[in-house]
């Protein structure tokens, strides 16, 4: 459930961070289009963790 949350935020903040840099906000825009590959990498982190507990 939480990656399926994760992404979906991710894909969100994909969506928000291209409709900012195409009306002109290119900053704010490439601010939010950073988030993507934090919050990909924080449900890959969180998924190990949860395979190293099952083991």
């Amino acid at each position: 459930m939480a990656d399926k949350l994760l992404f979906v935020a991710a894909l969100l903040s994909l969506i928000f961070a291209e409709a900012l840099y195409f009306q002109g906000n290119k900053a704010d825009g490439t601010f939010i289009g950073l988030w993507v590959p934090s919050i990909l990498a924080f449900g890959i982190y969180l998924k190990l963790i949860n395979n190293t507990k099952n083991d």
